[in-house]
């Protein structure tokens, strides 16, 4: 991997890296020394991420504070969203306006995406977006 580029990272791999799934290890290495970036709902969906594993019993309270200190410790540079030219991508791909936020800061940053979300991966290819394997 080239060093030095803006990788938009989505909230799935931010996850993986966050709860320690069996990704993180590998994403760590393939983002070290590049900028990572993605839109400013980042820190919702991470929230709502652990909402979600609260109710799948697969997440304590106690785990969730631990994981925000480590969301806190990864530097992300947040980008500011164009809300029309994301909601045309969510319609054109029939997916969710946040996954739409990561595909409008991948286009305009002329960035790659790393995402662990088939559908997202699959959307982003689908609009010519360089998306990273891990």
């Amino acid at each position: 991997m080239v060093e030095n580029l803006n990788i938009v990272i989505d909230t799935s791999a931010l996850i993986a890296v966050i709860v320690g799934e069996a990704e993180r290890y590998k994403i760590i290495e393939t983002t070290r020394g590049n900028t990572l970036i993605g839109p400013g709902s980042i820190p919702w969906e991470v929230g709502n991420a652990f909402s979600a594993m609260f109710k799948r019993k697969r997440l304590s309270l106690k785990e969730a504070e631990k994981g925000i200190a480590i969301f806190k410790s990864i530097p992300i540079r947040y980008i500011e969203t164009n809300f029309v030219a994301a909601l045309k991508l969510s319609e054109q791909a029939d997916i969710y306006a946040y996954d739409a936020y990561f595909l409008d800061c991948a286009i305009r940053q002329k960035s790659p995406l790393l995402t662990l979300d088939k559908k997202l991966k699959t959307a982003a290819q689908n609009f010519n977006i360089q998306t990273i394997e891990v």
